[in-house]
């Protein structure tokens, strides 16, 4: 029985500590995160929810699609990533910390014929003074050597960069303190969004999962402005933020721009400019209505959506209005309307009212000529709030990774060893990796080593 339970445990080990299963799990990690690339993360859009049938819905909804880096199978999938790193490091650490802290002092022979850098160098003399002229040849070229005599032979060794070695695990430790830091965010931080109309000021926002979380001082808009490339796509929009505590601006964060990719940061919550609109609520929107036989002009004060009657009997609906049309009609620019009117007893018509453009109004040729006059509607700022303890960990880990690749990808372990016997001496060397430049390093000191004298 404890035959069974060792060797049950023995093939435990030996799968936390395989090759494969890091493959394997490195593999699952990065198709499962472009599943979070292409799916969206947080609230779902509702224009994405139409295009989805609600089988497909549930099915993410249950998996964890939409909060993917949250979900119970992608954070299982790290802890036992966590867990084979630590099986990997137990179980080979030992063997490279021994191989730096005890190197090979004395080349054997078969160890010398392996290798492929080696030179002789021939004298006479007293091979104790020799041993004294090429310790103090090796320590000025290259390394102070340690020296160790064997049946009247001494054995020079010296090394350089030993410590390389250690890198892979400085990559290995990056990793963990990644890890560590993304569950402090996960755990101890949160993510939401609020939207705050030009002049107004919010002291909450709504997390992803709806619920209102207050921020512990206040946040104030106090301008937007958005600015379109000429094919009417948005080029930047900015917001004008400003703090308040107890009702007044916190000095360092009054009138602070924020743009995308640049956010402000108070207290440890980040506010990033996300999205923009124009608010509807209380906006009022002002149309102009010519008859196109003459008569008077009537002016119309509406709101989106609601339907106002005409003195000719004719039906008008304002559907949407926009300060910027260039992003719906390329070649107009400034405010306009998409409008429907329902003139008695005919189909209703919907098109676009310009304000800086009253010919193209006229155009239509219909009894009334609709043109739009602008509105006292206010832009809204779109922020998404953010707050993520653990993200100061995850740059310390980010640090250890780029040194920890560094030294394992681009420093090497160098040794020499010089082997002085009565009448000549041999030295040999070795490099971890970068062979061709350790050779060029060595051939160098070979030559010096030939022309070393008493």
């Amino acid at each position: 029985m404890a035959t069974t339970d060792k060797s049950f445990a023995t093939s435990v080990w030996d799968l936390f500590c395989s090759l494969k299963l890091t493959l394997s799990l490195l593999i699952s990690l990065a198709l499962t995160s472009i599943i979070g690339t292409i799916l969206p993360q947080g609230a779902l859009p509702p224009e994405y929810v139409a295009t989805i049938s609600s089988a497909k819905l549930q099915i993410y909804t249950k998996l964890g699609f939409f909060d993917m880096y949250h979900s119970w199978w992608f954070i299982a999938l790290l802890y036992v990533f966590s867990l084979n790193l630590v099986s990997c490091s137990i179980k080979r650490l030992p063997h490279v910390f021994k191989f730096i802290s005890e190197p090979t002092l004395v080349l054997g022979e078969g160890a010398r014929n392996s290798f492929s850098l080696k030179k002789e160098l021939k004298f006479s003399g007293d091979t104790e003074q020799w041993k004294e002229r090429l310790t103090d040849f090796l320590a000025k070229e290259f390394s102070a050597p340690v020296i160790t005599e064997q049946s009247g032979d001494y054995h020079l060794f010296a090394q350089k960069t030993a410590w390389c070695r250690l890198g892979v695990y400085v990559v290995h430790l990056s990793v963990l303190v990644i890890f560590i830091g993304a569950i402090i965010g996960s755990l101890a931080g949160y993510k939401g969004y609020v939207t705050i109309v030009e002049g107004a000021s919010v002291k909450a926002f709504q997390k992803q999962n709806g619920e209102q979380m207050p921020l512990g001082f206040e946040v104030l808009c106090e301008k937007f402005n958005v600015d379109f490339y000429t094919t009417g796509a948005p080029k930047e929009f900015r917001s004008i933020l400003t703090v308040l505590e107890n009702g007044k601006p916190v000095p360092g964060y009054s009138k602070v721009k924020v743009i995308v990719n640049e956010p402000m940061t108070y207290k440890g919550i980040t506010f990033y400019q996300s999205s923009y609109g124009q608010a509807s609520e209380g906006s009022e929107h002002f149309i102009s209505v010519t008859p196109r036989n003459g008569g008077a002009v009537e002016k119309l004060t509406v709101r989106e959506g609601v339907p106002v009657t005409l003195m000719d009997g004719t039906l008008f609906k304002l559907l949407e209005a926009t300060q910027e049309v260039r992003q719906f009609a390329p070649g107009f620019s400034g405010p306009a309307a998409r409008i429907e009117v329902t003139p008695k007893g005919a189909a209703p018509l919907t098109f676009i009212a310009f304000k800086n453009f009253p010919e193209v109004n006229a155009q239509r040729g219909d009894a009334l000529i609709f043109g739009y006059e602008g509105s006292n509607a206010k832009q809204y700022t779109g922020l998404q709030v953010a707050k993520d303890p653990g993200v100061w960990v995850v740059w310390i880990g980010c640090t250890l990774m780029v040194i920890g690749i560094f030294v394992a990808f681009f420093m090497s372990h160098k040794r020499i060893w010089v082997i002085v016997t009565k009448g000549h001496a041999r030295i040999y060397g070795n490099a971890s990796k970068n062979q061709a430049a350790f050779q060029m390093q060595f051939e160098d000191i070979s030559e010096k080593f030939q022309e070393v004298k008493i």
